[in-house]
């Protein structure tokens, strides 16, 4: 009889320091255990929570570094728990990897409008979901290593800060998600080019694919944030059939005197 295969070896340990902490929020008990065991493997400190409002009570005081959120959940769903987290943050919003069902599209697609920084689809791989986690957390913690790279980036008063992970406009800070700044960085890093969604997913996601409505959502809530008109988007704009663009000379439309005679203003 030939030996049994050994467990694959577990991904690779975050960062030297101290352990990250995760918060698993999944009411399965057995994919809990399944999960919570590669995490603790890979290096992580974990805590579990089975229901919408205990994830909520371990969250306020375990203070995560990253929560792991099953859509479906009892008592309140994962849905609501993005929302409240998001809405009860008084600094960076904790980045969020949703667990979703194949059939809930919609659901991923609210969950990422709420701010969730990733997904993964049920069934998954339990070593490809710590390989994400690290992912978003190497994104959310990572320091530029030049100084050039660290530069408050400017685009009127529009500022975003990589170094300190912060974003303002007009003298106030924005509150953007880990993908969010990191688009908004990437696109102010290249103003005038225009990237298409799969590129976007590769050079700020890290992915080689994935479902590129991922790029759409994360450009719309961008827009709602940083934009003085959202439905009609100055900075940045989309050029039909080929991509988004940042569009810094465009951020303001110019003044005028006063009315135009003899016709409507234009866009």
């Amino acid at each position: 009889m030939p030996p049994a295969t050994p467990p694959a070896a577990p991904p690779p340990a975050p960062a030297a320091g101290p352990p990250r902490r995760v918060l698993v929020v999944e009411d399965d008990p057995t994919v809990a255990e399944v999960v919570t065991g590669y995490l603790s493997r890979a290096g992580y400190t974990t805590e579990h929570a089975a229901d919408g409002f205990a994830a909520l009570d371990r969250a306020a005081d375990f203070r995560p570094h990253l929560v792991v959120l099953d859509l479906m959940l009892p008592g309140l769903d994962g849905l609501e728990v993005c929302r409240r987290l998001r809405r009860s943050a008084d600094g960076p919003a904790v980045p969020v990897v949703m667990l979703t069902a194949r059939g809930e599209e919609a659901d991923r697609i609210l969950g990422l409008e709420l701010g969730a920084d990733d997904y993964v689809t049920k069934p998954f791989s339990p070593r490809e979901l710590v390989l994400r986690i690290g992912s978003v957390l190497r994104r959310a913690e990572s320091a530029p290593p030049a100084a050039a790279a660290a530069a408050v980036l400017r685009a009127g008063d529009l500022s975003a800060d990589p170094a300190g992970r912060r974003a303002a406009r007009g003298g106030r800070e924005l509150s953007l998600t880990t993908r969010e700044f990191d688009l908004l960085v990437f696109l102010m890093r290249h103003p005038g080019q225009v990237f298409a969604r799969e590129e976007l997913l590769q050079r700020v996601w890290g992915w080689e694919f994935g479902d590129l409505s991922t790029v759409t959502v994360h450009v719309r809530r961008l827009r709602e944030k940083i934009e003085a008109d959202p439905a009609a988007p100055r900075l940045v704009t989309t050029v039909w059939g080929a991509g988004y663009r940042f569009d810094p000379a465009r951020e303001e439309p110019p003044e005028q005197d006063g009315p135009l005679l003899g016709g409507d203003l234009l866009p």
